[in-house]
């Protein structure tokens, strides 16, 4: 590029020799900011600029915001209010006349969450020195002008990015033009229409072009994933506001409530002079303009590699970020196989309907055998209608590649051919759980307790032994797998989400009526807490034979069981088909934590630990229970009437140890 820039200005040298006008092109480019950027003499950083982590921040970053992060007001004393950062390009560029274009990618973080008011912005700046920005020019000033330089004894102009909505502004989301005062924009325009939002946190691309034949000024913006639009067009004759040699860079502010932070990412800056004669009246100048129509955009395209070669490379990892988790799941100890479709289509005889056996999340679960060795294998495929199918397969891939547990099912293998998205585990000979469940297959009471007990440990290790936490969110009969000699397996993690730094997952409501703990319809969010909950309900329907109702109907299992607790008869709802045939005390024992996992109120659910303690050790002491059932406020969703709750969904919102339910239906959340 240096040789091509020395071969273009040798010709324009040549061209207007007899103008005695020296054109002398700039052009320079950072991918990214090294620490020394400040100090090696790469840029002018001051007040409160700095460059680190390859950018530069304008203003302080957010290690100095209040440690709880809240939406607390920041007061003058704060060490993130009335902040002023500038930063310059060292050298003085050519603007005039000439063709300049320039392209940054920049980032605007307010430090409150979800604040509406952060502010107050910042500013591509062109200036007639590389002085500091004037005294007390934070806030809306924006490191540009102070009340003794408003009126333009200052020379400069600015491509303001305007986040905070003063009097004299359009909105908080603005572009706009600034010469010789802030209050007065020579031309602005509001992003909201672009769907651009300034103070985003995400990385925003902006383009200023300014073409000196027809002194016009372009401004395009959009976000770094996603291509920039034309937002902010006009006339402007710089030799009236400016000198023909300026200092560039960029300028930012903070005010005194709801500070942000203004980080530059990379940057790119060209000016091509153009020759000082007329060039509308002579053949040299049409020589000359012909080789400006050829060399610009050269010139320009290759000042823009460097960035075109950093976007490629980031395509290209997102690209392969698919590859990456496939390959993360192979190294986990005893890594799931990759089978072809084809060999699991032989071992389901082309997903033959009679080796259907069962529905899960996402899919359907065939029977198959694998032809090499023989073995029995269950082949879940995700249905192609499944908006979320591909994600939850790479998800369940992930965390359960990881998850070794005796009660886990067991990941054999996985397939991603296409649109084909399979997976593959150990086959269980008895189904699932819930074909022994108010039907006429039978468990036996020691059968039953072993269930449990594995449950309640697998449960356990997810929740608090395998590292990062795992909230299973959908335990149900269903996802219960018992193998030959009917052991239980917890399956189906396609609704599995890893905790990590965070007090809970948020979501759709994800899971199965009747199993829901009340909580996650008001707050979204499943815990560990609504896991126990869901476990409560199984075991209830385990230990007395009956399928579950919702929470909203009357005689629901949890009324039958609650009811036979208040008359201290709790062993009466024991499934009749045992014949008395079970262990008194365990059974007590087993529908007394049933009752305690499923309380309205989550902060008293036991933890799964104190659960496995219960199960395997009679001396282990039970929970307090109530006499009565606690009751809370139910309300039903998009409920019309007062007899428009069955097949609704229930929330329960607080609880308190009275004997009757109120029932609130009339209401819509």
């Amino acid at each position: 590029m240096f040789m091509f820039l020395v071969l273009f200005t040798l010709l324009l040298k040549t061209l207007t020799a007899t103008t005695n006008t020296v054109v002398s092109p700039t052009t320079f480019s950072f991918i990214s900011f090294s620490h020394e950027s400040c100090t090696n003499g790469e840029l002018l950083c001051m007040g409160s600029a700095t460059t680190e982590n390859g950018y530069i921040s304008l203003t302080p970053e957010s290690e100095t915001q209040q440690s709880n992060n809240s939406n607390s007001l920041f007061d003058e004393s704060s060490s993130i209010a009335n902040k002023v950062g500038r930063v310059l390009y060292p050298h003085p560029v050519h603007v005039w006349p000439a063709i300049i274009t320039t392209t940054f990618t920049l980032r605007i973080t307010p430090f409150a969450k979800n604040s509406t008011g952060s502010g107050d912005g910042m500013a591509l700046v062109f200036a007639q020195d590389n002085r500091p920005s004037p005294n007390d020019s934070y806030g809306s000033y924006l490191g540009m002008f102070d009340r003794s330089t408003q009126g333009g004894n200052f020379q400069q102009i600015g491509v303001e990015l305007d986040t905070y909505m003063n009097e004299f502004d359009p909105d908080g989301n603005h572009i706009g033009i600034i010469t010789t005062s802030i209050t007065n924009a020579v031309a602005f325009h509001s992003l909201n229409s672009t769907f651009v939002d300034l103070k985003s946190g995400r990385d925003i691309v902006v383009k200023v072009d300014y073409n000196g034949w027809t002194r016009m000024i372009f401004v395009s913006i959009g976000y770094s994933n996603s291509q920039i639009k034309s937002v902010l067009n006009h006339s402007i004759t710089l030799p009236d506001i400016i000198p023909s040699s300026v200092y560039v860079g960029f300028t930012a502010s903070t005010g005194k409530t709801f500070p942000e932070t203004h980080q530059v990412l990379n940057w790119v800056f060209t000016s091509v002079p153009l020759p000082v004669l007329s060039l509308k009246h002579s053949e040299l100048g049409k020589i000359k303009i012909m080789l400006l129509i050829i060399f610009i955009p050269v010139l320009v395209s290759m000042s823009l590699l460097p960035l075109i070669w950093e976007a490629w490379k980031k395509r290209c990892e997102k690209g392969d970020r698919k590859e990456d988790i496939e390959r993360l799941s192979m190294t986990a100890a005893d890594a799931p196989k990759m089978f072809s479709y084809k060999q699991l289509s032989k071992a389901t005889c082309n997903f033959r309907k009679e080796n259907l056996v069962g529905r899960g999340g996402f899919g359907s679960v065939y029977k198959g055998v694998l032809l090499e060795c023989g073995k029995s294998i269950a082949v879940k495929k995700i249905s192609a209608t499944s908006k979320q199918g591909e994600r939850e397969f790479l998800a369940e891939i992930c965390t359960i590649g990881r998850l070794r547990h005796k009660n886990l099912v067991q990941l054999q293998g996985w397939c991603n051919e296409g649109k084909n998205l399979l997976l593959v585990y150990d086959y269980m000979q008895n189904g699932s759980l819930d074909h022994f469940i108010g039907n006429n297959e039978i468990l036996d009471w020691q059968t039953r307790h072993k269930i449990l007990t594995g449950l309640a440990s697998s449960l356990l290790y997810l929740h608090e032994e395998c590292g990062n936490p795992v909230v299973h969110r959908d335990v149900k009969p269903n996802n219960i797998m018992l193998d030959s000699n009917y052991n239980p397996h917890l399956g189906d993690f396609g609704l599995a989400r890893l905790l990590k730094n965070e007090d809970s997952v948020t979501t759709n409501l994800a899971g199965t009526p009747g199993y829901l703990a009340p909580e996650i319809g008001f707050t979204g969010k499943a815990t560990p807490e609504s896991d126990v909950y869901s476990f409560g309900m199984v075991v209830l329907e385990l230990i007395c034979g009956k399928r579950s109702k919702r929470v909203m109907e009357d005689n629901s299992l949890v009324d039958y069981v609650w009811n036979f607790h208040a008359q201290n008869q709790i062993l009466a709802c024991v499934d009749k088909q045992l014949k008395n045939q079970f262990d008194v005390e365990e059974a007590k024992r087993c529908l007394m934590v049933g009752l305690a996992c499923l309380h309205p109120d989550s902060s008293f659910r036991p933890k799964m630990r104190k659960v496995v303690q219960i199960f395997l050790n009679a001396n282990e002491s039970l929970m307090e229970l109530p006499e009565m059932r606690p009751t809370g406020v139910y309300v039903s969703v998009s409920c019309t009437s007062i007899t428009e709750f069955v097949s609704r969904t229930e929330l329960e919102l607080h609880s308190s140890t009275t004997s009757s339910m109120e029932k609130i239906s009339n209401c819509t959340v």
